[in-house]
């Protein structure tokens, strides 16, 4: 490794290069725009990541061979060209946030920030993803995972090739070795875990190697692929021209940037959201970016299209455009509560283009290319530290809530919806008495107690887990829960939700009636268990509302999604569960679900603290009858069981309390008792289980 006074030298500069990252920007910022004009633009993203690894590969082969590398110089540029537009774009989203987010949604915005910051937004978003994860665009910062991807990169590959340079390694066996691990890991995982698949490092680097094995072979193997691209592109001038023509390699050049940029079309077009990605997919627009990066800055495409000045702008200012298009139309979203208009999407593209450009002239050059260099990278990074500190300070003290002090009574009242202390983390799913009982047996299980010595046992899916909210973070009324997102708690009956993968979700389902029965031989004060689920979603085979999208749910056993086989399979297991803890000794209360609303608990507030545009707010009651045909099959198949003949069975209709002769709701006395569209707040909880209760003939402890 060379001193600190090395200068690391740098690959010439090409125009064209610049042009493909205007057109992988605009593709992302049309797709976050307009997702249904450009479906595929999200794999502009992909094109950044070969352009990352060709660029920073190239700088790191040829300073390593020349002796000039330097871990403090190369880092130092890192910082200087990241951290400037980067540090804008959280302070603004944090000040914007400040005046637009309730306390739920700026405690979320300060954990992003902070892992913006830290470069592990990827690893973080990771973590979030899964049953009761926000919607995508109500995330500001979402974006920030690709950026953790690359940073990530940055730091592990030139650590990797320094020590294998140190010891005489090949770097192409190298790179070729971890590319290929890479690539296998994420075609595997695509199927089994689609979103750590996604998020990972590890099963995104071998994009970025792609670049890195192309900058290995541009810098060594000239010779070596100059006699093949030689006959390549005599054949090629053969088959395309009538007369004889030299093979001066243009052809070839001409023919590789074509095809690259064929694929990239038939990329922005043809894949979707609904793909496997990255997968096997991700091949298109890598393969795409190689091929023109390959062909030369004098290819027809590269010299003429990507080498344009309007194109050379837009990849100058890529990285801060980038950065501000996201939060611009996520916040958009935030503040309508709805997908804004088209003319609010234009307006912000304009403007993210506008701060861009601002960004780039204002801020990152005299930045970059200044005097005073240590000063500033010392500088840039003790502000990142900063607001990384600012993010977390927001994130631990619950968002903040005394911003609205002065906020209208029912913004002021919703604040506290987001008291859903078991969601927190995965990890606050399971406590300790639940790990002593269980063992390893524990994945996907929510399981709390509030006792050593519970009397009453909860069971079922999120909505069994809604009802002991405030119970559980009270550490009160004697019980334990024992629940699984998304399935019912029967034996022998499995549930799926199609965004996560049919293995997966067997496993998970099979787990609960077990631990119940072990359960109840292990804890002998329990007396009694309730039964909780969001029974009609099962039933009739779909969510309810705009919310969320039909035909989500089917139960295993049915040969397809027939009501009536729903139904007769949801009486099986409902019933053989019931007979064995009967045959435990134990009494049993199935509660008949709360109403779902079908619209998010956030619309159906007054006014947020902030609003681009009037609207009326959406009906946020339910009318008795659509609640009532809804929900029929459902309460008929509960009420298979015969209460009168079996007197330990008693069922508990929540919904009455939430509902009067026209309709059910979930804004009682000014206040939300609903956290989305179907589950109970903190407050809602409280209310349930209070009247939950004084219909047992007991008080709450």
């Amino acid at each position: 490794m060379a001193s600190l006074q090395a200068h690391l030298s740098h690959p010439k500069y090409r125009p064209d290069i610049d042009g493909l990252r205007a057109i992988a920007v605009i593709s992302v910022v049309a797709f976050h725009a307009f997702p249904d004009r450009l479906q595929g633009g999200f794999i502009g993203v992909d094109i950044f990541f070969v352009i990352s690894g060709y660029l920073i590969s190239t700088i790191i082969f040829q300073n390593l061979e020349r002796g000039t590398f330097s871990f403090a110089e190369f880092y130092a540029r890192r910082i200087k060209r990241i951290f400037p537009a980067l540090l804008l774009v959280l302070i603004a989203s944090y000040g914007f946030g400040w005046f637009a987010l309730f306390a739920d949604e700026y405690k979320q915005l300060g954990k992003h920030i902070a892992a913006g910051a830290g470069f592990v937004s990827n690893i973080v978003l990771w973590n979030e993803a899964g049953y009761f994860d926000n919607s995508a665009e109500t995330k500001p910062l979402l974006h920030l995972w690709s950026l953790g991807i690359e940073e990530q990169f940055y730091i592990v590959w030139p650590l990797l090739l320094w020590f294998a340079w140190e010891r005489n390694f090949n770097l192409l066996t190298i790179t070729l070795l971890v590319a290929i691990v890479s690539f296998c890991l994420n075609v595997k995982g695509i199927l089994s875990h689609p979103v750590a698949t996604f998020y990972s490092p590890q099963t995104r680097f071998w994009e970025l190697l792609c670049g890195s094995l192309l900058a290995w072979m541009t810098l060594y193997k000239k010779g070596l692929f100059a006699t093949l691209r030689t006959k390549l592109d005599g054949w090629l001038a053969y088959a395309v021209y009538r007369e004889s023509h030299a093979a001066d390699g243009k052809t070839l050049a001409n023919a590789l940037s074509f095809v690259g940029l064929f694929l990239l079309v038939y990329g922005f077009f043809l894949i979707n959201k609904d793909f496997n990605f990255p997968g096997r997919w991700a091949m298109v627009p890598m393969v795409a970016a190689v091929l023109i990066i390959s062909a030369g800055p004098n290819a027809w495409v590269n010299r003429i299209v990507l080498s344009h000045p309007l194109a050379v702008w837009f990849g100058l200012i890529s990285f801060p455009l980038y950065l501000w298009h996201w939060p611009l139309l996520s916040f958009a979203r935030i503040v309508e509560t709805e997908v804004p208009s088209i003319n609010i999407r234009i307006v912000a593209v304009g403007l993210a283009i506008a701060l861009a450009w601002l960004t780039y002239k204002l801020v990152e050059k005299p930045i970059r290319f200044g005097s005073h260099s240590s000063v500033k990278t010392t500088v840039l990074v003790l502000l990142m530290i900063g607001i990384g500190y600012v993010g977390y300070g927001s994130y631990s003290m619950n968002g903040l809530e005394f911003r609205q002090a002065d906020a209208p009574t029912k913004t002021k009242m919703f604040a506290d919806v987001n008291g859903t202390v078991l969601y927190n983390t995965p990890e606050d799913w399971v406590d300790e008495r639940c790990k002593a009982a269980l063992g390893s047996s524990y994945n996907y299980l929510m399981c709390r107690f509030t006792t050593a010595t519970p009397k009453t046992l909860v069971v079922g899916d999120s909505h069994a887990a809604q009802f002991v909210y405030d119970s559980i973070s009270q550490g009160s009324n004697d019980l334990a829960l024992v629940a699984v997102n998304g399935c019912l708690p029967f034996i022998d009956l499995v549930t799926i939700n199609p965004t996560e993968e049919f293995a997966e979700k067997s496993t998970r389902c099979k787990v609960i009636m077990p631990i119940v029965l072990k359960l109840l031989r292990d804890f002998p004060t329990i007396q009694r268990v309730v039964f909780a689920t969001r029974g009609a979603m099962y039933i009739e085979g779909s969510g309810y509302g705009n919310t969320e999208k039909k035909n989500n749910y089917r139960i295993i056993k049915s040969p397809d999604d027939l009501l009536a086989e729903n139904y007769n399979q949801f009486i099986s297991g409902y019933v053989a569960s019931i007979n064995e803890i009967l045959k435990l000794g134990k009494a049993v209360v199935f509660i008949e679900d709360v109403p779902e609303i079908g619209v998010s608990a956030k619309n159906c507030v007054d006014e947020r603290p902030l609003r681009i545009t009037a609207r009326e707010l959406p009906e946020c009651d339910v009318s008795r009858k659509s609640f009532d045909e809804r929900n029929l099959n459902y309460r008929r198949a509960v009420g298979s069981i015969d209460t009168a003949t079996h007197n330990r069975i008693k069922i508990f209709p929540a919904y009455e309390y939430l509902c009067d002769e026209l309709s059910c709701g979930g804004l009682q006395d000014g206040a939300s008792y609903f956290y989305d569209d179907d589950h109970l707040s903190m407050r809602g909880s409280r209310f349930i289980f209070d009247k939950y209760a004084e219909w047992l003939g007991q008080e709450p402890k």
